[in-house]
């Protein structure tokens, strides 16, 4: 099954669930900083969507507070991102590579970590 999209209010809370495990709409409005933290209301509100969305599922109810956890993994949701955001380069990773090593964010060390993680892929019969 393909993550969710999810919007970036959304992501923070996930990230919040994934960090905590099984958690309240209190403990994730707690865990944001006090400066910008979103009312009650709205975390109540997100965290119902991303239940319909398939992010998120209740797990138990304490008293009259329902507990969640996340359905999707840190992981997928991160590879949709990144899928997408490689789709607006028409899939392309050169201009994304050039970038980042311009920038110095790319470095020889991730290079060579990538190159080899592509050979041992390619011994497993993977991408290459």
């Amino acid at each position: 099954m393909k993550p969710p999209r999810l919007s970036k209010l959304e992501l923070r809370i996930m990230d919040i669930v994934w960090q905590r495990g099984p958690s309240s709409v209190r403990e994730v409005l707690e865990n944001f900083p006090q400066s910008g933290r979103p009312a009650h209301t709205t975390v109540q509100t997100m965290m119902v969507r991303l239940e319909a969305k398939g992010a998120l599922k209740r797990v138990r109810k304490i008293s009259n507070a329902d507990i969640f956890e996340a359905a999707v993994s840190r992981d997928s949701a991160q590879r949709r991102l990144v899928d997408e955001f490689l789709g607006l380069f028409g899939g392309r990773m050169q201009p994304l590579m050039a970038y980042f090593a311009e920038t110095g964010q790319l470095t020889l060390a991730d290079v060579q970590e990538a190159e080899r993680h592509l050979r041992a892929l390619a011994r497993k019969g993977g991408k290459k």
